[in-house]
């Protein structure tokens, strides 16, 4: 089986269903409460698992009812949580908004999530093939010092640099594969424009870089060469955690030696099956089902 290690957030989702998004200062009424498991971190490792990838999750939940119950739904899911420390602050809490048309808005409150620690895993030499994915709501340095235990190793590193926030060049050095929407892709260079946000990225070391545009499918960048791959006409009822998806979906295929424009294309496939359904991770779909819209 392929091996995804996971370094980022584990959260508690809850979430309001809202017929339009709160303008500044605005209160609207809504009608349905749900909580849900969630994190960034801890989402793409649920992705990557269903996929098919054996997964250890490395991060950190606090010690309250929250964090024990952030850690049962994701054993529960197989992923190894023995490397998840609990600390002395409250697990992370996100509050969701999404409005009629399944667009959503965000806060976090990260927790226990500001203590995972700038350290390199305590783990043993995984085996070949094995693909390290991370994302930002965990201090950029932790993700720093987790990739550079993975360069020694000779690991596959895929970042999604989300939250957007701007990428320093020590982090792009190490050649992750980077996969941001359009306005992570602008925020993480600070450049005007998506062509000069790219050829930074690239100059910097990032290849290569994966464009997800909503349901304009997702742009690949490799080297000189571009393409497209559109996506899937399904009808979207919750748009939170497809990018999610998208990263664990890309780094299980990986880490099962797949060219990248192929994994791109699972991870799209995965994505967009994940937005027909409510909820973060109750939409992200099994291997069979990926495979199934794959030959669709």
């Amino acid at each position: 089986m392929s091996q995804v290690l996971v370094i980022g957030s584990i959260n508690v989702d809850l979430v309001v269903a809202v017929p339009h998004l709160p303008h500044p200062g605005e209160t609207v009424l809504g009608s349905r409460f749900e909580r849900h498991f969630g994190g960034k971190g801890a989402n793409q490792a649920v992705a990557a698992a269903r996929a098919g990838a054996e997964v250890t999750m490395l991060g950190a939940v606090g010690r309250d009812a929250y964090g024990d119950e952030s850690l049962a739904a994701l054993a529960t899911e197989g992923i190894d949580v023995s490397r998840v420390r609990r600390v002395d602050e409250p697990t992370g809490v996100a509050l969701i908004t999404v409005d009629a048309n399944g667009e959503n808005q965000i806060a976090v409150a990260p927790g226990a999530n500001r203590l995972v620690v700038e350290a390199e895993p305590d783990l043993a030499d995984p085996p070949p093939g094995t693909v390290l994915l991370a994302s930002l709501e965990v201090p950029m340095a932790a993700v720093a010092a987790a990739f550079r235990w993975a360069q020694q190793r000779r690991l596959g590193v895929v970042l999604n640099p989300a939250p957007a926030q701007l990428l320093p060049v020590e982090l792009l050095a190490y050649g992750p594969i980077l996969t941001p929407n359009l306005g992570e892709l602008l925020t993480a260079t600070g450049a005007g424009d998506p062509d000069a946000a790219l050829l930074a990225l690239r100059q910097g070391g990032a290849n290569p870089v994966l464009v997800t545009m909503g349901a304009a499918g997702v742009l690949v960048v490799d080297g000189e060469q571009r393409s497209e791959i559109a996506a899937r006409p399904l009808t979207a009822a919750d748009t939170t955690g497809a990018g999610d998806t998208f990263s664990g979906v890309l780094a299980a295929w990986l880490s099962e030696g797949w060219p990248i424009r192929e994994a791109a294309a699972a991870a799209n496939a995965a994505a967009g099956l994940s937005v027909t359904r409510a909820g973060a991770r109750e939409g992200m779909p099994t291997r069979a089902e990926i495979q199934a819209e794959l030959r669709r």
